[in-house]
């Protein structure tokens, strides 16, 4: 059964190119992660591999199909959630999954035992009844994955499926794809979180529609290659406009209320700092790397 498969995806509209050259696999089985600011292009890769549009050049399969000669088949082994989780709210929960598995052609019979046990999986049994506008935002993303995979796709499409829901319900909502993966769903998630990133199996960073970067969280946090420190005490900006040119070696990003000074692993960070801040009450010490500080340092690599 096979997965993802991307070589070379580029598109264009017109001088603007939206993707450029973007390969990657995802096996069934697998959380795979794209990471990257809005506008980074993560959005048109997945239309592309969802048959919604043709690429400029490079080719694609989903579920084993050709995304340009086969894109009804794509469409029909998919399931896809979108940030704005697409249900109807004049509609019960109950109703927005019947007409949604009647898209996919679920037969009656099929969809009322698809939507027994999808909704007793997704904590939704005593909701069938209640319009989707009414439901809570995590409710509501759990009925938008209960219509995403009412027809068992092979590959589930999960577009910023966590914009606007409170953390809580983000962990809740990964542990489920985590399970889906593990029945042998090839799982593709887009999000702008760092922090929930780590919940996936692999990662690709994408920036300016390029792919900068691949790898499982702890392969990518290993390769960063250099010193990290934290600031904190004074505030942030205040303390990126002192330490300006600092340099050519050093990078310094924002982070919360403190601020992120990485440089390469032979300058000693701690005399430069001390130079610039005379007199000043701070406190500056060495940390890991996260997922944050890894993309800070691809793009402004």
């Amino acid at each position: 059964m096979s997965g993802i498969d991307a070589k070379g995806l580029t598109k264009r509209f017109g001088g603007f190119t939206a993707a450029d050259d973007v390969s990657f696999s995802v096996d069934p089985g697998e959380v795979f992660g794209f990471l990257g600011p809005n506008g980074s292009g993560k959005s048109t890769i997945i239309r592309m591999l969802c048959g919604i549009i043709g690429p400029s050049s490079g080719t694609a399969s989903v579920a084993g199909y050709d995304v340009v000669t086969q894109p009804e088949q794509v469409k029909t082994s998919i399931g896809y959630m979108s940030q704005r989780f697409s249900l109807y709210p004049e509609l019960t929960a109950g109703e927005n999954f019947d007409f949604f598995a009647g898209v996919y052609g679920l037969p009656p019979h099929q969809i009322a035992a698809a939507k027994i046990e999808l909704f007793g999986r997704l904590g939704l049994s005593g909701f069938g009844r209640t319009r989707a506008m009414d439901l809570a935002g995590g409710f509501r993303q759990r009925l938008a994955l209960a219509c995403a995979i009412a027809h068992r796709p092979r590959v589930l499409f999960l577009d910023e499926p966590t914009a606007g829901v409170d953390p809580s319900a983000r962990r809740s909502f990964w542990e489920t794809i985590r399970s889906l993966a593990r029945q042998g769903m090839a799982c593709l998630v887009t999000t702008h979180y760092m922090d929930e990133a780590e919940y996936a199996d692999r990662l690709a960073f994408i920036y300016n529609g390029k792919l900068v970067a691949t790898g499982s969280p702890s392969e990518l946090k290993t390769s960063y290659g250099r010193k990290l420190y934290q600031l904190s005490g004074l505030p942030p900006h205040q303390a990126m406009d002192s330490l300006s040119g600092l340099s050519p070696e050093c990078q310094l990003s924002p982070f919360g209320n403190s601020l992120h000074l990485s440089c390469s692993p032979e300058i000693e960070l701690t005399p430069l700092v001390r130079s610039r801040l005379p007199g000043k009450d701070y406190s500056l010490v060495p940390i890991e790397p996260g997922l944050e500080d890894v993309f800070a340092s691809l793009i402004k690599g």
